[in-house]
């Protein structure tokens, strides 16, 4: 890739390795009700506009997944969607509920908007998904692993079966926060 180039998602039906992240790098997933809120968020987009996740981890300040769509909508229209409601759920749950650091994310968020004109009160995602399309099975397993390695290799836990926001526990039939995510199965001798 040209340093640059934007990774933006180019085929409306492809599959994509993709990570979203919140503006400024600010950690708002270190509280559950900001976790749930993802979660509930991909469940209603499985269930309502065809978004499949193969992989997924919610981290402090970004997510990263696999996804694709079942071609009743586009992927980059659904992410998009995705983005937007979780943001506005996001704002309200700081502005509703206890938040020791409601002024300081309202106003960070809101400054945020300020500069970007496409956003109105508040902004929580950085504009794109740094999209990275699957072009073989193989890629797309080594994509799997680094998602589900992300807080291993963050040193928040030592197994990564065990980082209740991501797929990694149901890719190994433990519980699942979101059990609507397909496995996707190591090609032979992957290692």
């Amino acid at each position: 890739m040209l340093s640059g180039q934007k990774q933006t998602i180019k085929k409306p039906n492809g599959s994509y390795f993709l990570t979203l992240t919140v503006v400024g790098w600010v950690d708002i997933f270190t509280r559950e009700k900001y976790q749930k809120i993802i979660i509930e968020t991909f469940q209603y987009y499985i269930k309502h506009r065809g978004l499949n996740i193969y992989s997924f981890c919610v981290m402090s300040n970004h997510i990263h997944l696999i996804a694709n769509t079942n071609g009743t909508n586009s992927l980059s229209d659904v992410i998009r969607d995705v983005k937007k409601y979780s943001s506005r759920q996001i704002i309200l749950t700081i502005q509703n509920e206890t938040e020791s650091r409601r002024e300081w994310l309202l106003d960070y968020f809101s400054k945020c908007a300020d500069s970007h004109a496409k956003s109105k009160n508040f902004k929580v995602w950085q504009d794109g998904n740094h999209a990275i399309e699957l072009f073989n099975e193989r890629f797309t397993w080594t994509k799997v692993q680094y998602i589900h390695q992300n807080p291993v290799r963050a040193g928040i836990i030592s197994s990564s079966e065990y980082w209740k926001y991501s797929s990694a526990g149901h890719y190994q039939e433990m519980e699942s926060v979101l059990p609507e995510v397909f496995r996707l199965i190591a090609p032979v001798n992957f290692k």
